[in-house]
């Protein structure tokens, strides 16, 4: 297993295992990282943001899933956690463990808070990130894009 930096040539993988899981999961819908103008270029996306990264993981060699950071308010030194996505054969094997170690230790190093969005049906997730020390917010915080999610989570980093 190989946690490293998202390149050009891996786009088109991680844009189908994002693209796959959301359908899977009837989530391939407006309001949802789906549709997101980002995901034909992530690496150019991320690459062009300020204290932004991805990372893809690698199993025997081919990119099985990933995860983001990227600003969400700058005023209030807040990223938001993204795109935190394996396809079915890396589920179970404690890599999403590991790329939410790898996400939030850069993240603590340029920002106060983390913030995500989810489905509260999505219940493996919901663990996770409260594993991690996320707390439940009511509601998103302003300036959110991703209308179909209903469940927002925030952590300090401090």
């Amino acid at each position: 297993m190989i946690i490293r930096e998202i390149k050009k040539e891996d786009n088109a993988k991680v844009k189908e295992i994002i693209q796959d899981s959301l359908k899977s999961l009837g989530l391939a819908v407006p309001g949802s990282a789906y549709f997101d103008p980002q995901l034909n270029d992530l690496h150019q996306y991320y690459n062009n943001l300020k204290h932004a990264n991805y990372w893809v993981v690698e199993l025997d060699g081919e990119v099985v899933g990933g995860i983001g950071i990227a600003p969400f308010s700058e005023q209030y030194k807040v990223c938001e956690l993204q795109k935190l996505y394996l396809s079915p054969k890396a589920q179970g094997l404690g890599l999403s463990k590991k790329l939410m170690e790898t996400a939030l230790s850069f993240a603590s190093k340029h920002y106060e808070k983390c913030y995500l969005e989810t489905k509260h049906e999505l219940k493996t997730a919901c663990i996770l990130y409260k594993k991690f020390g996320f707390a439940l917010l009511q509601e998103p915080l302003p300036g959110s894009e991703h209308s179909a999610m209903d469940a927002w989570y925030l952590k300090d980093l401090k």
